[in-house]
């Protein structure tokens, strides 16, 4: 079976594995909204949430290495809410003069920063496992038996496979470029123009992808809805839940739903 190299699902007979896709992406977004939802601060219930990733990671069989540092890139992101470290009130921690303004740390802003990074790296953790150990196709299938709005399910799934379009077409014009640039054999020797005509050849490029991949979006709707594409995702149905995966569902909301209340009522 061919395998995209963007692709991030990875073959593996571990447990979470084998798991129903309905399970698997019920309690990836019940974990995601009882992280979201812990109180700032609330250290100790972090601490166990961080253990309930990574003991997820573990059964998985990806490695704890492997997903971590595929969780690490989405830290640059949480930079964003690096203002709240100046803009909360509290005791001063520190300040820093930037030209005429002097911005001040306080302890509050510092302990939301932190925490707001934990929580964001601990929940993508979960989000990258469930990618990872679950078909997209069986992600699908597993949003409309629990109900999603068929609308946002046909948007992620569309969503999804036009990512690939833009990335087979940005391989054609790379290679496009390559096949009609020279190259120098003398060491140092650097071909090409200056940075302005490098930055206009790149700013073609990028306008010429965007051309050539929704023509070819295009074509792969009309196709489509050629063969009878409504908007709905069609699949056999699902069989019924066994015991054991209502056992394993209702066992880890009720886990979840406790950790929440322990932290609001310690911290809330």
């Amino acid at each position: 079976m061919h395998v995209h190299f963007l692709d991030p699902y990875q073959e593996g007979q571990s447990a979470i594995h084998r798991l129903d896709a309905r399970i698997k992406f019920v309690l990836a977004v019940a974990f995601i909204f009882t992280t979201a939802l812990t109180p700032i601060g609330a250290w100790p219930v972090y601490i166990l949430l961080f253990a309930l990733a990574i003991s997820v990671e573990v059964l998985s069989e990806l490695g704890v290495g492997f997903v971590l540092r595929r969780a690490m890139l989405a830290l640059p992101f949480v930079l964003a809410a690096l203002p709240v470290i100046f803009t909360i009130e509290g005791p001063a921690l520190f300040s820093l003069p930037i030209g005429p303004w002097t911005l001040t740390a306080t302890i509050p802003g510092v302990e939301r920063f932190i925490s707001i990074a934990l929580k964001s790296w601990i929940s993508v953790q979960i989000a990258i496992v469930l990618a990872t150990s679950t078909p997209f196709p069986d992600l699908m299938v597993a949003m409309r038996s629990v109900h999603v709005p068929r609308l946002l399910v046909a948007i992620f799934g569309l969503m999804w496979r036009y990512l690939f379009v833009f990335a087979d077409e940005t391989l054609r014009l790379i290679r496009a470029r390559t096949a009609r640039s020279g190259e120098s054999d003398q060491v140092g020797l650097r071909t090409g123009g200056s940075v302005r005509w490098r930055a206009r050849i790149a700013g073609g490029m990028a306008g010429n992808l965007f051309l050539r991949a929704f023509e070819r979006s295009d074509r792969i709707y009309m196709a489509m809805v050629a063969r009878g594409y409504d908007g709905e995702v069609r699949a056999t149905p699902l069989p019924p839940l066994q015991l054991e995966d209502w056992v394993i569902l209702i066992g880890t909301l009720i886990l979840f739903l406790s950790l929440l209340m322990f932290a609001f009522l310690f911290w809330g």
